[in-house]
C-alpha cells in the first residue's frame, strides 16, 4: 500500500514522536565529576577530579595567553572550581564548558609556564577514580623553595651535626588511615613530626628536617631519596595506622625484613603502606619498586651495618614509647616496608597507634599527647646517638675531648623532670648547674646539663 503524506496521518504523527525523542533524548554521561581538588607541592601544583566511573582524556596547551586545556569524553561536571584556592599556584583562573560532542573541556589559565603531566587512577583500597593532572613548575616559587626539604651539608670539621629526617607518612590525596570523627592520620602524624623536628632541633648536635613540608603526597620512592640527599643518620617515618578490627591496640616500630614479615599484623601494615603510592596518585607505580638503586639494596644490607643500626635505633625508640603507650609487641618488627629500603640510611618505621581503635584515637586527637609523643620519640633517638654518636660529630667530639657537660634548648612543652629524666641526672643537679631556685623554665631557655654519675 502506498500513500502520499497527507493521505497517511499515522506516518507524519510517527515523524514527529521520533523527532521529539532526539531533541529532547537525555545526554548519556559515562561520568560525573563529583569533587574537585588542588594540592601545592614544593616542584608541583596537583589538581584532581573525583570521578563516578573511568573517563578518557586528552591534555594540550594554547599560547597567547598560555593555557592548559584538558578534554573529558562523555563526562558532566557537577561541582565547581570556583572554591578552589589558586594562591602560590601557576594557575590564574580554571573555567569549564560542556561540548556539544559531549565532552567537558576544563581550561586552566596559567601564570607562568609549567610542564603538565596527567594519569588516571583506577579505583583502589577504598578511593574512587580520579583524574590527575600535576604542574610541574619550570623555575621553582619563593614558597615552594622555602616549602621545599634543603640538602644537608655534612662538614667534615669533627663537630658536625647528627641529621635526622622526619617522614610525616601518607600526606595530600593520601588521608592514611581515617578514625573517629573522621580524624586523618595524615594529619596526626604531621603534627606529631613537626613537634620531633623542634624538640631535636633544641638539642645542641642535632639537625632534623621534615620530608614532608606540607599536606601534599611524597611517592615511597622519594622519600627515601630525599632523606639520602640530606646525608641523613636515621630516617624516621612517623604512622598512625589502621587494622581489621577496632580492638586492634598499642605503639609499634618496623625495621626492614629481607625475608618476609615477622607477624600477621606487620605483613598486612606493610601492604597497606606499600599501597600509598596508588592511592596518593603516582602514575604507572610499580610496587615491586625494582628501580637501579635497590637493585643490589636487599643483598649489600645484609653486608652492612644499615639494618643492624635501624634495629638497635628502634629498639631504642620503642622502650622510650613504652613509657607513655601500651606496645604492640615487645620488640623492634619486620616486614618489607618500601620506604624503608634504603642503602645508606637507617630507617624505622613508627606506629604511634591504631587510629581505628577509639581508644586509641581519641588520645591521638589530642594535642597533649602528641606531644608526649614527640618527646618519648626524641627521647629514644637520643638514647641511641649518645651510646653510638657517628664520627665526625659533634656528639662524638664532646665524647673523645672528655665534654663533661651538654646544653639544651628548652622546647614546648618540656619540664625538668623529663628532662633530667632522658639526660639521667637528678632535677636537683640541673637545678645546681644553672643557678636555678624553683622549677620555673621558658621556652627558647638553654640549659647547662651536667654529666650523669
Amino acid at each position: 500500500m502506498t500513500c502520499v503524506r497527507a493521505q497517511c496521518p499515522w506516518k507524519a504523527w510517527l515523524s514527529l514522536v521520533l523527532l521529539a525523542a532526539v531533541m529532547f533524548a537525555p545526554v548519556i554521561h559515562a561520568a560525573d565529576v563529583d569533587n574537585v581538588r588542588l594540592w601545592r607541592a614544593p616542584d608541583h601544583t596537583r589538581l584532581v577530579l573525583d570521578l563516578s566511573g573511568p573517563v578518557e582524556h586528552k591534555v594540550f596547551r594554547l599560547s597567547n595567553p598560555d593555557r592548559l586545556v584538558v578534554d573529558i569524553s562523555a563526562a558532566r561536571l557537577k561541582t565547581t572550581f570556583s572554591e578552589l584556592s589558586l594562591d602560590d599556584t601557576p594557575i590564574r583562573n580554571i573555567r569549564s564548558a560542556h561540548r556539544e560532542d559531549n565532552t567537558l573541556r576544563v581550561v586552566l589559565d596559567l601564570r607562568e609556564q609549567v610542564q603538565p603531566r596527567s594519569f588516571f587512577l583506577k579505583k583502589q583500597a577504598g578511593v574512587g577514580d580520579r583524574l590527575v593532572i600535576d604542574l610541574h613548575d619550570r623555575e621553582p616559587s619563593t614558597t615552594a623553595q622555602r616549602r621545599a626539604p634543603r640538602p644537608t651539608q655534612n662538614t667534615n670539621d669533627g663537630r658536625r651535626d647528627i641529621i635526622i629526617a622526619v617522614d610525616a607518612g601518607h600526606g595530600g590525596e593520601d588521608p592514611g588511615a581515617i578514625g573517629p570523627g573522621g580524624l586523618f592520620e595524615k594529619n596526626v602524624v604531621m603534627d606529631i613530626s613537626e613537634r620531633l623536628v623542634e624538640r631535636l632541633n633544641a638539642i645542641p648536635g642535632y639537625k632534623a628536617q621534615l620530608i614532608r613540608t606540607g599536606d601534599y603526597y611524597v611517592s615511597l620512592r622519594d622519600r627515601r631519596n630525599i632523606a639520602r640527599r640530606m646525608q641523613a643518620d636515621l630516617m624516621i617515618s612517623v604512622h598512625a595506622d589502621a587494622f581489621t578490627h577496632p580492638s586492634a591496640n598499642g605503639a609499634s616500630v618496623f625495621a626492614l625484613s629481607r625475608r618476609g614479615a615477622t607477624s600477621e599484623s606487620a605483613r598486612f601494615l606493610a601492604q597497606r603502606e606499600n599501597e600509598a603510592d596508588l592511592i596518593g596518585g603516582v602514575g604507572s607505580v610499580s610496587l615491586d619498586d625494582k628501580d637501579e638503586l635497590l637493585a643490589g639494596v636487599l643483598v649489600d644490607l645484609s653486608m652492612t651495618a644499615t639494618l643492624s643500626t635501624s634495629l638497635e635505633v628502634g629498639s631504642k625508640v620503642l622502650n622510650s614509647m613504652g613509657g607513655i603507650a601500651r606496645l604492640h609487641k615487645p620488640t623492634v618488627e619486620q616486614a618489607g616496608f618500601a620506604v624503608l629500603m634504603s642503602p645508606d640510611v637507617p630507617s624505622i618505621l613508627v606506629e604511634t597507634g591504631f587510629i581505628s581503635n577509639p581508644s586509641e584515637a581519641a588520645k591521638l586527637a589530642t594535642v597533649s599527647y602528641r606531644r608526649q609523643m614527640a618527646a618519648t620519640l626524641a627521647q629514644g633517638i637520643e638514647s641511641y646517638f649518645n651510646s653510638n654518636p657517628p664520627d665526625g660529630t659533634l656528639l662524638a667530639w664532646r665524647q673523645r675531648n672528655g665534654g663533661s657537660e651538654q646544653e639544651y634548648v628548652i622546647a614546648r612543652g618540656d619540664t625538668l623532670s623529663e628532662i633530667a629524666r632522658r639526660y639521667d641526672v637528678s632535677v636537683r643537679d640541673i637545678l645546681q648547674a644553672n643557678g636555678l631556685s624553683d622549677h620555673r623554665i621558658r621556652v627558647g631557655q638553654t640549659l647547662r646539663i651536667p654529666s650523669s654519675s
